[in-house]
């Protein structure tokens, strides 16, 4: 999340209003110099290339206007369909080490032996993880959007009535929704939800909270 706290005192405005006039000045004295200095060599040609845009529209043209109609009511569609956790009974915290093991071998473009089928790290040395994970049940989303920040990432489990799916949830709160998938269940070594994941150091601390069923807000 950024930092917006304002630099105390006009001297350090002043300051950095200079560095930034300066480094606008000195970018547009070598523009120009770059642009003196460029020459045109041998033969051109124009580029000619189909806009994207124009492209895309005209394929979407060529479908039919009941495409939706072909893959039936939302609540059957699988790719909505979240992998299922427990109900948190207790508020704790633990950790998880997400190791990875590669299925097959990592060769180098010569062909040489980079990385065994069967090598076993951890990703969170090479990667970080910057946004938390708040994974709930569909009826406590309610929650989830209270406690999360805009950054966060918020993850939906399965067992939610069919109209309660990610889509339609996320239409009407206004903000993007995922659906946990069994891999990520997996990998994160999730058990219980509501929890609230995030990377410390080379590991993810999972924070599973209890919530009393009375104080539930409906999604």
């Amino acid at each position: 999340m950024a930092d917006r706290r304002v630099p105390q005192g006009w001297h350090v405005v002043a300051i950095q209003s200079a560095l930034i006039t300066g480094c606008l000045a000195g970018a547009l004295i070598v523009a120009g110099v770059a642009h003196a200095e460029t020459s045109t060599i041998g033969r051109t040609w124009p580029v000619a290339e189909l806009d994207a845009m124009a492209e895309i529209e005209a394929r979407a043209a060529k479908q039919p206007p009941n495409m939706a109609e072909k893959f039936g009511p939302r609540s059957g569609w699988s790719a909505l369909k979240g992998a299922m956790l427990g109900v948190a009974r207790q508020t704790q915290v633990r950790s998880v080490v997400p190791f990875y093991t590669l299925d097959r071998e990592i060769r180098l473009p010569d062909g040489k032996l980079l990385y065994p089928a069967g090598f076993t790290f951890n990703p969170l040395t090479y990667v970080s993880l910057p946004q938390k994970l708040v994974v709930v049940h569909p009826r406590d989303l309610g929650w989830a959007l209270k406690t999360a920040a805009l950054t966060d990432w918020i993850i939906l489990t399965g067992g939610g009535a069919p109209k309660d799916d990610a889509l339609s949830l996320g239409e009407r709160h206004g903000r993007a929704l995922f659906v946990l998938e069994e891999r990520v269940k997996d990998r994160l070594g999730l058990t219980v939800a509501p929890v609230i994941v995030r990377q410390v150091g080379q590991r993810l601390e999972l924070r599973e909270i209890r919530l009393e069923p009375k104080g539930r807000p409906n999604p």
